[in-house]
């Protein structure tokens, strides 16, 4: 993100970036993990991030998409597809069925990958717009969704 960005002075944005810069740090240690070939630390990685972005994704998916996909449908559709599919192989960490997929420990690497060009896409584009599309009412939503979902274990 540009340090001439106002996005940090927004409350719910700078929960998105800390939640971002954690999904980062684990992502870090993931990689370490399947370097190693500890794929139970691996697993353990996946669900950590499962656990970051359940409440990260109701935010952007509840407050932040809606008025954003008015102005900019097709790169929201774009950051809906990606949260598909990297909630398709987190949630395989976080039931238990990545122990039984030889091929999951590639498949979440690659899907690391995924999520840190698509961090990049929020933080570089969407975060900044946010600031001059939304309207006070939708920040407020943003803030009640994230007070809902912060009471929710996921």
């Amino acid at each position: 993100m540009s340090d001439y960005c106002w996005c940090l002075a927004t409350p719910a944005i700078e929960d998105l970036i800390r939640e971002h810069d954690e999904v980062v740090e684990l992502s870090a240690l993931a990689r370490a993990a399947h370097r190693s070939g500890d794929v139970e630390s691996l697993v353990e990685c996946g669900k950590a991030i499962f656990a970051v972005l359940g409440p990260h994704n109701a935010v952007e998916e509840r407050g932040l998409f809606p008025p954003m996909a008015v102005e900019f449908p097709e790169k929201i559709g774009v950051l809906l597809d990606e949260h598909r599919r990297i909630e398709a192989v987190l949630t395989e960490a976080a039931d238990g069925s990545a122990h039984a997929d030889p091929s999951w420990p590639a498949r979440f690497i690659e899907t690391l990958t995924l999520l840190g060009r698509h961090i990049v896409k929020e933080q570089e584009g969407l975060f900044p717009a946010s600031l001059a599309v939304l309207t006070s009412d939708e920040w407020e939503l943003i803030a009640q969704i994230r007070a809902e979902n912060d009471l929710i274990s996921f």
